[in-house]
């Protein structure tokens, strides 16, 4: 049977439990509305046929001589080509090595790369905690600033490479912001860490599902020397992570993690380990989640992401225009409809005096919507934005280490995937609206361990939704 073509128009049609109704405080029921892409994405039921197909041929791959193994092996290898083709690469001269998630691909890195004792890691202060604390553990950490609305500031970024000149041993970034929808200018940013003997390494898990992404060869002014992202970001389940990097960069030293896979010959006293990538994968991989990212990957080349980014952007001009249609929203990044194609689509506000999460927890319970709520896995950024001082940062700081999260600060954030779609953004804004007249139904309870709010007497049963 010939699979149907995937298409921005029917893409819809395509994601996996997108009709499901979710149960509403007032007891009927209603199609959710999925909003937290950025967080991960739903997988497409393309992909969930391929993974149907494979399992009956699952098998452990590598040094198998059995049929199924043979094969299992064969589309791992494929898998890692399939990510090789979409990135612009060849894996002569480049590694694309699979592990746990995004954050233990940036942390596998942290613990290769050289750095010079004496060296600094710049970093900005929009990144996910994932592309800051693991080089936190290697050296001191030169954070550059945003300005008002969460961008870059270049003029900092200048002054701090002025002050650390010598002594950059690398510059971490974020490809896109996932508060913001902030894009950087990552190959701008490395032909600035070439010309100061650097490298620069890109947290791509927000970019590269919206955005084309090319490496360019080593050796190019504007090559991008590392780059990471997550499966579970561009529409394929199971977690896996990517980190992309020069060969070279995994020649010598000793893997991270060691076991089954990683040596070429073990005795009593020592161990030779085997070649890149082998030998940075141990145990047995997440071969399935390799088999279900190349599958995504190449449907994201069979759409064109020049549609997607198309659909994105005009989704998120449009959802700017409804939701400053919306009284006492305070928006955090840029509202400019005319930058929509310099962003990502990712809008974070607050109803002014309405906590986060009672928000969050609102557009959940009677609208059937789910967004994030908090500080996304990026405290220093979201302080900026809301405007946190030092005192009141010392103050929620010493609740939480008493498991006391009432008045932590944050936002709620909506984000865009490439199947939502206008009437969705509509259903959002009239709860929103609801919320900011106060005229919600429910009456809530704040968690505090939590910092979760949970309407009276209204009970869930998830068995009656799934079980196993």
């Amino acid at each position: 049977m010939t699979e149907k073509p995937v298409t921005i128009d029917n893409i819809a049609e395509q994601v996996v439990g997108l009709e499901k109704k979710v149960p509403l405080l007032n007891g009927e029921k209603t199609r959710y509305v999925y909003f937290d892409n950025s967080a991960s994405t739903p997988t497409l039921k393309p992909i969930l046929d391929t993974l149907n197909n494979f399992m009956e041929w699952y098998s452990n791959i590598h040094r198998g001589t059995g049929f199924k193994s043979l094969l299992s092996t064969h589309f791992f290898e494929l898998a890692r080509e399939t990510v090789a083709s979409f990135f612009h690469i060849n894996l002569k001269d480049h590694l694309v090595i699979f592990g746990k998630n995004g954050t233990e691909a940036i942390n596998k890195l942290a613990h290769n790369i050289p750095l010079p004792e004496d060296c600094v890691v710049l970093v900005t202060k929009m990144e996910h905690h994932s592309n800051d604390l693991p080089w936190r553990l290697r050296r001191p950490v030169v954070h550059v600033a945003v300005d008002g609305q969460g961008r870059l500031d270049w003029q900092d970024f200048e002054q701090k490479l002025g002050e650390n000149k010598g002594k950059i041993g690398l510059i971490a970034v974020t490809g896109a912001s996932n508060v913001t929808g902030y894009i950087n200018d990552i190959h701008r940013i490395a032909e600035i860490a070439h010309e100061n003997n650097s490298k620069i390494m890109v947290d791509a898990a927000q970019l590269a599902p919206h955005r084309t992404i090319d490496i360019k060869p080593p050796g190019h002014p504007q090559h991008l020397d590392f780059l990471a992202f997550s499966a579970h970001k561009i529409y394929a389940p199971f977690g896996l992570g990517v980190l992309i990097t020069d060969r070279d960069m995994f020649v010598d030293g000793n893997p991270d993690i060691v076991g089954g896979g990683t040596v070429d010959l073990v005795s009593e006293d020592h161990a030779y380990w085997t070649v890149a990538p082998e030998r940075e994968e141990a145990g047995t991989p997440n071969i399935v989640g390799a088999i279900t990212l190349a599958k995504a990957l190449k449907i994201i080349t069979e759409i064109g992401m020049d549609k997607i980014v198309a659909h994105e952007a005009e989704l998120t001009r449009y959802a700017l225009q409804q939701l400053k249609k919306v009284p006492r929203l305070v928006f955090y990044g840029s509202v400019n409809e005319d930058e929509v194609y310099d962003r990502l689509g990712v809008i974070s506000f607050n109803v002014a005096d309405v906590p986060h999460g009672l928000v969050g927890a609102i557009l959940n319970y009677e609208g059937g919507i789910g967004v994030r709520n908090g500080c996304f896995c990026a405290h220093p950024y979201v302080k900026c934005l809301l405007g946190v001082t030092m005192e009141e940062t010392k103050i929620f700081e010493e609740k939480i280490l008493n498991h006391d999260r009432s008045t932590v600060p944050g936002a709620v954030r909506m984000s865009f995937g490439m199947y939502n779609t206008k009437q969705e953004v509509d259903q959002m804004v009239d709860i929103l609206k609801i919320i900011a007249s106060n005229n919600y139904q429910g009456q809530y309870e704040l968690v505090s361990k939590t910092g979760e709010y949970i309407p009276k007497n209204f009970n869930l049963n998830f068995s009656d939704y799934f079980n196993f």
